[in-house]
């Protein structure tokens, strides 16, 4: 049975512009051609939110009364191609419109067995009961292509109070796929107006369902965590999720460094902070960083990211120019300098530097020497070369790249000394 809900749905019609942009050519074909076979189609999930806000939603998804057989007939009747086959399972057709624009359209549906990841649908013609397995009620919105807002469970109304609810009862949405946890509160990030409105009841039955989050897979968590780090409100949420006990399951301590997390919000939320680098405050060694990596199944680049940041957060000291140990870190990393460069940008915003500009703006100056010059001085090509170049190119930065060729070239015999008094001792 349905929670409270309206009898009758539809509560407003779209007229704005942005409502109006979405019609394309092939989006008004698609519509016809579900006209002209008898069956309804319309806009549900995220798109309909965006437009009651007035914005233009970046993808339009579809929900139609047509099972995925039905599409398929119509659509080969109409000889329109489709693509992607592997969303039929989950009832999804994706046909492509005048070989430019993919529609995807998926079939009403009931959730009848749920296991906290995964569900075994029925298909239905009944919006109600489509909009009543949906998590959150501002979510569970369709758009008729009149403009007609269908709005069965009062989402309209908790979107104009800026309110985040689950649809009926929470314990029952959260059992049904744990990851709802995490969607909650990216979409609290998204829609409320404070960093602290949770109602008591969303936040407790979140509590007592936690362990559920165990058997969700890192990569899951991690795409909803990183759009919560970067979003609005990014510091105080996840004070909030931290609260509510989510740490051990989302890859963190027992006991993150919650006092770091609030310092860094408070001085560099302005500046656009990756979710990694706010992510990392809450960490304390980099024994901590792999084991969220083993939990989130980090991209490289998203570990390496963290260990930098660990690593290299605390303060550097210079007698000369604050910037000097930044930029020889820049010089002497063997990673991708593009990538060294943006990670030290992360450190120089974890902790709010005034030089963080100047810093973005400082051109690295090219390293005089080269493998050519090097042979001419007799060293051998090969392994040897490189680690010479590479001794070469950190003395050049302890002398704040100052050196020219010819001063480094006199380097050579003492690096390639000290190089096989190194391998000796091996």
């Amino acid at each position: 049975m349905a929670p409270k809900h309206r009898e009758n749905p539809i509560i407003t019609k779209l007229e704005s512009n942005e409502f109006k942009s979405i019609f394309t050519d092939e989006l008004k074909s698609l519509v016809s051609l579900f006209n002209k076979h008898g069956y309804e189609i319309r806009i549900c999930g995220g798109a309909v939110r965006d437009l009651i806000m007035g914005m233009k939603p970046k993808d339009l998804d579809f929900a139609t009364t047509a099972t995925p057989d039905e599409m398929k007939d119509m659509f080969s009747a109409e000889n329109i191609r489709m693509i992607n086959t592997r969303g039929e399972k989950h009832g999804t057709i994706t046909p492509r419109i005048n070989n430019k624009e993919n529609f995807e359209v998926t079939t009403l549906r009931i959730d009848v067995v749920t296991d906290g990841r995964h569900a075994e649908v029925q298909y239905t013609t009944d919006w109600l009961l489509d909009a009543n397995r949906r998590d959150l009620t501002i979510n569970s919105m369709f758009l008729g292509l009149d403009g007609s807002v269908y709005d069965y469970f009062y989402g309209y109304d908790d979107l104009e109070k800026r309110r985040v609810a689950f649809v009926g009862n929470a314990t029952t949405r959260i059992q049904e796929d744990y990851l709802r946890i995490l969607r909650y509160f990216r979409f609290y990030g998204r829609i409320a107006l404070t960093p602290d409105a949770h109602e008591e009841l969303t936040l407790e039955a979140i509590r007592e369902n936690l362990n559920g989050l165990h058997g969700i897979s890192g990569e899951r968590i991690w795409v909803e965590l990183k759009k919560i780090l970067e979003g609005n409100f990014a510091g105080e949420i996840m004070q909030t999720i931290i609260e509510c006990g989510l740490s051990p399951y989302i890859g963190l301590p027992q006991n993150p460094n919650v006092e770091e997390l609030k310092a860094v919000w408070k001085r560099s939320q302005k500046l656009n902070l990756h979710g990694i680098t706010l992510l990392v405050t809450l960490i304390r060694s980099e024994e901590q960083v792999l084991n969220l990596h083993t939990r989130l199944k980090l991209s490289a680049y998203e570990r390496d990211l963290a260990l930098f940041l660990v690593a290299h957060r605390g303060p550097k000291l210079s007698s000369k120019d604050p910037l000097l140990p930044y930029q020889q870190l820049l010089i002497k990393s063997k990673s991708k300098q593009n990538h060294t460069k943006e990670w030290i940008i992360e450190v120089l915003k974890y902790n709010n530097s005034p030089f963080l500009q100047k810093f973005i703006e400082w051109n690295v100056p090219k390293f005089p020497v080269n493998g050519a010059m090097l042979k001419e001085e007799g060293v051998e090509s090969g392994r040897i070369m490189g680690c010479v170049l590479n001794e070469l190119k950190e003395f050049w930065a302890d002398n704040d790249f100052d050196l020219n060729a010819e001063e480094l070239l006199k380097e050579i015999p003492r690096i390639v000394n000290s190089l096989e008094n190194k391998k000796n001792r091996k």
